[in-house]
């Protein structure tokens, strides 16, 4: 998965040499054998620009990731670390943003409803009128991979148009559909008119059946590198992410997603389900 995240990044960068790479969860990657005590792999650790974390601190109530943290505190001294909370009640909402304020990380809060990224929140935290123009220089994020809440692009451009947040991160489509490059330019500039980051959702560990490149009769002919259902997500199946045919789909050609993603003028990628590299040695 080290060597997956790295082409990754490699194949965007050769075409946006700004491109960010931002993977979601697992980060003993960022380290080599997986050991806080072994340092850094230093490929690894080039290769992106921060990483997101979900639920560190808050799965509903608290529920601290001891483990989790360490890892994201030494990586947090050079990269941006990006906590998405999960906060059933609003009595915990500014007890979790605290912490994560405390540990200098950025942090999204998921309240009651909004568990699956399908809300803007009612407010910002941290909210500036500043030009991001990197990673670093941001302060707050918008998770809104769902677009269930919205009937068109355009409501949801609007939308997001109409908040302050320094980084959005979006699905590359909306109901089977690609963000266009001036869909995308639409939402590079805060309400307050400062400039900001618009990253991509991409899940490199499991094949979605809702997406542009499955193919029907992989219900019954599934490829070989398919590899078992994702228990609690019907659409999706974990994949052996280091096979030729799954990697051509992410990168490397001009159908490939991350091309896609390029095309549309996003500023980066988050790259989901990097854990998937369990299931060598686990399964």
């Amino acid at each position: 998965m080290q060597d997956f995240v790295v082409a990754i990044s490699d194949y965007a960068r050769g075409i946006d040499s700004d491109f960010i790479v931002i993977p979601q969860n697992g980060p003993e990657l960022a380290f080599n054998n997986l050991d806080i005590n072994d340092g850094l792999h230093s490929s690894y650790v080039l290769a992106i620009d921060g990483i997101g974390l979900e639920e560190l601190f808050y799965s509903g109530g608290f529920s601290l990731d001891v483990e989790r943290l360490a890892f994201a505190q030494e990586l947090g001294k050079t990269k941006t670390i990006m906590v998405s909370e999960f906060v059933s009640s609003n009595a915990n909402v500014v007890d979790a943003i605290q912490r994560n304020i405390e540990e200098g990380f950025l942090s999204f809060l998921r309240v009651g409803t909004n568990y699956d990224y399908l809300q803007i929140p009612d407010s910002v935290n941290a909210e500036t009128a500043n030009s991001i123009s990197s990673l670093s220089d941001a302060a707050n994020f918008l998770y809104l991979i769902s677009t269930d809440n919205y009937t068109s692009k355009q409501l949801m451009i609007n939308a997001i148009a109409a908040t302050n947040y320094d980084v959005v991160l979006i699905d590359l489509f909306f109901d089977g559909v690609a963000f266009s490059a001036p869909e995308i330019q639409q939402l590079k500039t805060k309400a307050n008119g400062g400039k900001r980051l618009v990253i991509a959702y991409m899940n490199i560990g499991a094949a979605e059946s809702f997406r542009y490149y499955w193919k029907d009769n992989w219900k019954q002919h599934k490829p070989k590198w398919l590899k078992k259902k994702y228990e609690g997500f019907e659409d999706e199946i974990w994949v052996k992410f280091w096979k030729k045919e799954w990697q051509d789909i992410i990168y490397g050609n001009d159908n490939s997603y991350s091309k896609k993603i390029l095309d549309a003028g996003f500023d980066g990628v988050h790259l989901d389900n990097v854990e998937a590299y369990y299931f060598l040695y686990f399964d």
